[in-house]
């Protein structure tokens, strides 16, 4: 008769699921069954502590909703999505590095003409033109590719947070298709630093530990051409504090682009400039490969993206 006790119950357990049809859900499971006891032992772990997690786990699921997912938000703090975009994409061998899709990525965006300005409805925020490329890994132009952009606005927020958004509709996204050269180009706002929410479970852990809450500017792509891996990734705006402290952990340094203040009359594609705008330039690099892109998790709230 096995006896229950800490030098037999892990082996227990993990037997436990010797039957499980799926091999690769037994793996998992017996794996999830190993760190977790090993944890418990290394930490000594007392009842008092057990009880406080289930209640902080039990009061981050109640936080979600269809317009919030706590969850992953706790995934992003922890680091975990990070790794497992990581160990997802080893070997990147000259192409674009990747970061999380994120929660505010919500479906197919509108395609828009090139030169279009993205930042309508009078947001708040300076001016700033993005001209890109997409590539093979040899630098060849990859033509007629979408290519998905959001980003949050100059209080921090994306548009689908906002209580109004089904009424006025999409802000500071869209969807453009490259040209012949492998080229797309928009107009829009110089996004800023933003603080990941803080007024649940996850936000408690980040203050009682002293962590900052915050995310450095950046612009979500998401690039998806025929014949090539989807590419999901961010561009940070070189220079943000917050480049080096990333509350989730997104930032590489392939990833930062410098964003270069100007002063001209008018724009790269002769839109005409009125006081202080910013130029950003940057080249996607694809991997080839097969794959769809993420479908997004609809939610739209909660979470850095």
């Amino acid at each position: 008769m096995t006896q229950f006790n800490e030098t037999e119950l892990t082996e227990a357990v993990i037997a436990s699921f010797d039957n499980t049809p799926n091999p690769r859900a037994k793996f998992l499971l017996q794996e999830l069954v190993k760190s977790l006891h090993d944890y418990v032992s290394k930490t000594g772990l007392t009842f008092e502590e057990w009880e406080y997690a289930i209640d902080f786990l039990t009061r981050t699921g109640q936080k979600c909703s269809d317009t919030r997912q706590e969850f992953i938000l706790l995934s992003d703090v922890l680091g975990v999505s990070m790794l497992v975009d990581a160990v997802n994409h080893r070997d990147r061998d000259g192409a674009t590095e990747t970061t999380v899709l994120g929660p505010f990525y919500v479906g197919e965006h509108k395609v828009m003409p090139h030169g279009t300005d993205i930042s309508p409805n009078n947001l708040s925020g300076e001016k700033m033109f993005v001209q890109s490329r997409v590539t093979d890994l040899d630098g060849k132009p990859l033509a007629n590719v979408p290519v998905d952009v959001w980003h949050a606005d100059d209080d921090g927020l994306y548009d689908s947070q906002k209580p109004n958004y089904d009424a006025v509709g999409a802000s500071a996204r869209a969807r453009f298709i490259t040209d012949g050269d492998g080229r797309f180009f928009f107009r829009t706002i110089l996004p800023c630093s933003y603080p990941i929410p803080t007024d649940g479970p996850v936000g408690e852990m980040i203050m009682q530990t002293r962590r900052h809450p915050m995310r450095p500017a950046h612009v979500h792509f998401l690039v998806n051409a025929r014949g090539f891996e989807p590419l999901i990734t961010h561009v940070f705006m070189d220079g943000d504090k917050y480049l080096d402290s990333d509350v989730v952990f997104g930032v590489k340094d392939d990833l930062v682009a410098k964003v270069e203040p100007r002063n001209d009359t008018a724009m790269p594609d002769g839109t005409k400039a009125n006081g202080r705008w910013h130029l950003m330039s940057y080249e996607f690099h694809l991997k080839p490969g097969g794959g769809m892109a993420p479908k997004p998790l609809g939610v739209k709230a909660g979470e850095p993206a």
